[in-house]
């Protein structure tokens, strides 16, 4: 991890798109199916919107069904933050980048082996490098 990110939010409203400010910043999220990465099959990795923190790689990533990203692992622990989140009714937990402390989906422990994790990430919140 680089040293860490601290915009206001007023900063990071002027640096972001506004799709990518709502996932980020306010903890969106966007429609399955309808994002940019869930069906991607390219090689590279895949940073933070935000920040460009190199965050996961394409050889972690898999098809869930759920219609987002999904990921076995980070490609650094370090490069994310686990918290609990108790909000929409659900007992979940939020990935954020470890950089910018932007908002990047949540982890799910019903995933295939090797580690059973389904990181579910918004592609909005991701930027793909080849």
């Amino acid at each position: 991890m680089t040293d860490k990110l601290n915009f206001s939010e007023e900063e990071w409203k002027e640096r972001l798109s506004p799709a990518c400010f709502h996932i980020c910043r306010k903890k969106g999220t966007e429609r399955p199916f309808e994002n940019e990465f869930w069906n991607s099959h390219e090689k590279g990795a895949y940073h933070c919107a935000a920040c460009d923190q190199k965050l996961f790689v394409s050889e972690d990533k898999y098809d869930s069904g759920s219609g987002w990203p999904s990921f076995l692992r980070p490609a650094d622990p370090d490069s994310i933050l686990l918290h609990p989140d108790n909000s929409a009714g659900m007992e979940r937990i939020e990935v954020l980048c470890s950089r910018c402390d932007s908002h990047l989906g949540h982890v799910f422990d019903d995933g295939p082996p090797p580690t059973g994790k389904r990181f579910c990430l918004n592609s909005g919140a991701l930027k793909f490098h080849s």
